[in-house]
């Protein structure tokens, strides 16, 4: 199998974080944070797509049942990026019970049939509005799972609302991720994909010790630093890296998304263009499409104003 995701557009990407997801959900932060000007940009800068993490809590109510201002949001972003002919993945950052951050005291998801029949059932709903337009939009179903003892449990979950999915979305492309934080090195473990329109996904903020240094919530790291020429970070580096996950796609006729990947803001600007241009010979040389973390703040912006001096090339490596 060829790359799906490059042939229907979905081959360079940056992500829109902090829009409708990690954030404080004030209604000037959804209205505001990211504007038709961010979309113009993105586009100018020669990207084909972006990623857009949204949170449950934007989606549903809390009494029950779905909320319609966070639909129509999300509506109104796929407008802009089909304006500006970029397409659209649509990423379920955090569900009820669950988050990548134990910050969000979210917690009980596979362990609660109840929380994971709302899992299911907000993504038929989510297939029900924007299921019809599978050559722009995709789906990412969870973000990162965290522990690697939830893998059995995420692939009958995952599995189950696919199917579910697909009575309303029935060619949308699907991006499925493994534990330890959509690690690389978990996508082994992953099931086959349930049709020929899943594809594998993964993140890659390696070594962390580089892309993280001085991240306030990794305890170990808060007050260290490094520089690119500290590392060992080679294209060998992130081949060995990937090679089990590119393995795993090939022999089950899938390719792989990378849907994360990024230098933290404590890091040099010239340092963090060193590390981009390494991971992209890496994606170019195997057809790895991808998203960059991230578009703006969220500690690894690429649009703001301390990437200035190396952004025009640093580009050339997204």
């Amino acid at each position: 199998m060829g790359n799906i995701m490059q042939e229907k557009g979905f081959y360079r990407g940056v992500n829109l974080g902090g829009w409708f997801s990690q954030c404080d959900y004030s209604q000037d932060r959804l209205d505001h944070f990211i504007t038709e000007a961010d979309f113009e940009k993105i586009a100018s800068w020669g990207l084909d797509h972006v990623r857009i993490p949204v949170d449950y809590n934007i989606l549903e109510k809390e009494e029950g049942g779905y909320d319609k201002s966070g639909f129509d949001r999300i509506a109104a972003a796929l407008g802009l990026a089909r304006k500006y002919g970029l397409n659209a993945i649509l990423d379920l950052h955090k569900t009820a019970g669950f988050s990548f951050d134990e910050g969000e005291e979210e917690s009980g998801f596979f362990d609660s049939e109840k929380y994971q029949e709302r899992f299911c059932a907000l993504w038929e709903e989510l297939a029900k509005h924007f299921g019809g337009d599978p050559a722009h939009v995709a789906f990412e179903l969870l973000n990162e799972v965290t522990e690697q003892r939830f893998c059995e449990t995420w692939n009958r979950i995952s599995g189950k609302c696919i199917a579910r999915i697909r009575q309303y979305a029935p060619d949308t492309l699907i991006l499925l991720g493994s534990y330890w934080n959509n690690s690389a090195e978990a996508v082994k473990d992953l099931a086959a994909p349930f049709d020929d329109k899943v594809i594998y996904n993964f993140h890659c903020y390696a070594p962390l010790e580089f892309t993280h240094q001085g991240a306030y919530w990794v305890k170990e790291l808060t007050d260290k630093r490094f520089s690119f020429a500290q590392m060992d970070i080679t294209p060998a580096y992130f081949e060995k890296l990937f090679a089990e996950a590119l393995q795993k796609a090939a022999d089950n006729g899938t390719c792989l998304y990378c849907g994360e990947y990024g230098v933290i803001d404590k890091a040099s600007p010239e340092d963090a263009l060193k590390w981009f241009q390494v991971i992209h010979s890496v994606f170019e040389k195997y057809g790895i499409s991808r998203a960059a973390w991230s578009y703006k703040e969220m500690d690894f912006g690429i649009s703001d104003s301390r990437m200035d001096g190396v952004r025009e090339e640093l580009l050339r490596y997204l």
